[in-house]
């Protein structure tokens, strides 16, 4: 049984396994060779990327349906909270695989499987019957839905030098927002269509399923996969520790141990991060409740408040990109600290406009949503640029385990707590100063920065 057992492992990590270098191709060739497969890798992870987020949401969908039928809305917080554990979790350990692996085959598998859960959840007459079950499968969908980012991440850093990768790396990060913001119609389409509202689950899911394989006729591992020199030869653009050594592949010791535990830099942002996912969903999910408790709003216009705060993050992630790129050379912490500072200032704006001003409360919205997105993408960049090549995806899974476990969850028990306890003055003081302590720890990213 256990040699049954390793082989199985062998086979499913020699499936994984990066592709060895190719021929290169000749030199008159390799100019529009990767122009061609620069904007073909990039469609690739922006159509896998945002077909994640087909699937990613669906359970809330349906969880007015699932109330009906009896369930309490603490069960289905309990079972929804399965994802977001194995989704911060996945990030960061899916991530140390993701560097050892073909990302073509790596983000292509991760995808099938998350679409077939999906699918499962919406067909199956038991999947949905009890809570345990629920939190199983969605903490089995939040596992693989890890395996996303990371080879994302990693056909970023392979194909985008260092000088451009904020402004791109802004543009695919839309992917989320053009996935999760296609699931609602979708689903909604599938109700319309079959008249059962667990279709919320198979339609969106078959979408994905088909996206799946879009995204391994486009994606490819790295350059010289292709035949093609590095993207640091090609563009003449390097990062000031690259060295000939990051095109060889890392073992799993080397990747934790020479270059990611001991980067005291990561943890700085990987804490930051924390903070900055404290004060984005402590907004973002308690808006509703809190404009209408303190506010006077009604149901409609909180949900215009809360659709508003979303549309706001495409232009500001794209300019928070643009100035890292632009005017910080690719300095990532300047832009950073400064959306931070911005955030903060008009969290006291939200906090403190007294009720009767629904527009100031809107603008306010807008504003954060504007800024607040901006820091989450570029903590990601930073990962990827304070790492080699080969060690990307488990740097950025470091952050994406602290924005989600330290940040995300964090958001709704603490903030909870507090207001509960100490009012909203309290929960927004944590804001507040979660805003300080992300400036805090993004200015030591700042000074490791300029010491290169």
């Amino acid at each position: 049984m256990a040699q049954g057992s390793s082989l199985s492992k062998k086979r499913l990590f020699s499936f994984l396994a990066p592709p060895a270098a190719r021929q290169p191709v000749s030199s008159d060739q390799v100019d529009s060779t990767y122009r061609h497969l620069r904007l073909q890798v990039f469609l690739g992870i922006f159509i896998g990327y945002a077909a994640y987020y087909l699937v990613r949401k669906n359970f809330s969908m349906a969880m007015p349906d699932l109330i009906a039928q009896g369930f309490t809305k603490t069960e289905l917080g309990f079972a929804l909270s399965g994802a977001a554990i194995s989704y911060g979790l996945s990030k960061f350990l899916m991530g140390t695989v993701s560097d050892r692996s073909d990302a073509r085959r790596f983000l292509t598998l991760g995808l099938i499987v998350t679409a077939g859960l999906t699918i499962f959840m919406g067909l199956s007459p038991w999947a949905l019957s009890s809570i345990p079950i629920m939190f199983t499968l969605l903490f089995l969908n939040g596992w693989f839905q890890g395996m996303g980012w990371p080879a994302s991440g990693r056909v970023m850093v392979h194909w985008f030098s260092p000088s451009e990768r904020g402004s791109r790396m802004a543009i695919w990060n839309l992917a989320h927002n053009v996935g999760g913001g296609l699931m609602g119609p979708l689903a909604i389409l599938g109700i319309t269509l079959t008249g059962a509202w667990q279709s919320a689950f198979y339609v969106p899911g078959l979408c994905a399923f088909f996206l799946a394989f879009v995204t391994y006729l486009l994606v490819r591992d790295t350059p010289q996969s292709c035949g093609l020199p590095p993207i640091e030869n090609y563009r003449d653009d390097y990062h000031p520790d690259y060295n000939a050594s990051h095109e060889q592949e890392f073992t799993l010791k080397e990747i934790l141990f020479q270059h990611v535990l001991p980067n005291k830099t990561l943890w700085c942002i990987a804490l930051a991060n924390a903070f900055v996912y404290l004060v984005r969903y402590g907004v973002l999910d308690w808006a509703p409740t809190f404009l209408s408790e303190v506010k006077g709003f009604q149901v409609q216009q909180s949900g215009w408040a809360w659709f508003a705060y979303e549309v706001a993050a495409i232009p500001g992630t794209l300019f928070c990109g643009w100035l890292s790129d632009r005017v910080f050379q690719g300095r990532r912490a300047p832009a950073n600290i400064l959306f931070m500072i911005l955030v903060m200032g008009v969290v006291f704006i939200y906090w403190l406009n007294p009720a009767g001003n629904p527009l100031v409360d809107n603008l306010a919205l807008i504003t954060i949503g504007f800024l607040i997105y901006g820091p989450v993408m570029l903590i990601g960049v930073q990962a990827l640029d304070l790492v080699p090549k080969k060690a990307a995806g488990t740097a950025a899974g470091l952050t994406g385990l602290f924005g989600y476990l330290g940040g995300a969850l964090m958001a709704n028990i603490a903030m909870g707590f507090i207001v509960d306890n100490y009012g909203w003055d309290g929960g927004f003081m944590m804001l507040a100063a979660s805003c300080l302590l992300a400036i805090l720890f993004m200015s030591f990213s700042w000074t490791s920065e300029r010491a290169e």
